[in-house]
């Protein structure tokens, strides 16, 4: 049984090091400054080095610590030495978040290749990469946590987002697998799969052509989003960054190869 002072203790990642990509913006950004806030040295790779820096310094100007680094996760060899230096720099990696992805549109009978090929290196490759060079360290050196990041697409169809859900739902399955296979090593690998959270990856739908937003076309695409949600409300990126913290910390010790699903509770009514 938990007294106050053991249950911040499971919560808290003090002396931890993390690694979240996709750290400029979005889910990534509210996930690194959340692991941050939890204590975590937290390494924010993003593929422009100058977001990623930004996010590191908003997250040690709340007191934080936290490292901005360049990565394209789809070259391995950047993936390597993006790990590679936090593992450096700190002895350590705890926590691995796989967040950095790409969207595109096309019905199934337009897919064309070139699409295929990019969203496969981003969003299924790449997590790949990450997972790999971070999961020898953690077999080798008594655990972790990886956490990837998918989607409500690969519960529920959803027209013209089907590379996307099929690169999401792959990942799915290399969680799982990956799971099983490192377990008794004590890492534990885990994915979330978020509703409709507005993020730069969602904003497409409510953007004009000058990178502003469209105040009336953002509520036009929000309010039936929300209404549609049992909870009636979209997501937020921090509420997928709770979860985030969920299974970073021993509060998840015990969970593996599973899929949490914030999305308002959208899936269980679809």
């Amino acid at each position: 049984m938990h007294d106050q002072t053991s249950l911040m203790t499971t919560i808290s990642l003090r002396g931890r090091t993390a690694i979240v990509t996709g750290a400029g913006s979005g889910i990534g950004k509210a996930s690194a400054a959340t692991l941050a806030a939890a204590g975590a040295t937290v390494y924010c790779g993003d593929l422009l080095a100058d977001t990623a820096e930004a996010t590191a310094a908003e997250i040690r100007r709340l007191g934080g610590n936290a490292i901005g680094c360049g990565v394209n996760i789809a070259v391995r060899s950047e993936v390597n030495a993006f790990v590679e230096r936090a593992i450096a720099d700190t002895g350590r990696l705890d926590i691995v978040c796989n967040i950095a992805g790409m969207m595109s549109e096309a019905k199934v009978l337009d897919i064309t290749e070139e699409d295929l090929d990019q969203m496969l290196q981003v969003n299924l490759k790449g997590a790949l990469f990450v997972s790999q060079a971070a999961g020898r360290f953690m077999v080798d050196h008594g655990g972790g946590s990886i956490i990837n990041m998918a989607s409500t697409a690969v519960l529920a169809p959803s027209p013209d987002i089907a590379v996307y859900a099929m690169t999401k739902a792959a990942l799915v399955q290399m969680t799982k697998t990956m799971s099983v296979e490192v377990g008794k090593y004590g890492v534990r690998v885990n994915t979330i799969a978020p509703g409709f959270v507005p993020t730069k990856m969602t904003s497409r739908y409510y953007t004009n052509p000058d990178g502003t937003e469209d105040a009336a076309m953002k509520e036009m695409v929000l309010k039936p989003m929300a209404k549609f949600a049992p909870l009636r409300r979209v997501g937020t990126p921090d509420d997928i960054a709770h979860c985030v913290l969920y299974l970073a910390s021993d509060l998840s010790s015990y969970v593996t190869g599973q899929l949490l699903a914030p999305n308002g509770g959208v899936a269980g009514v679809s």
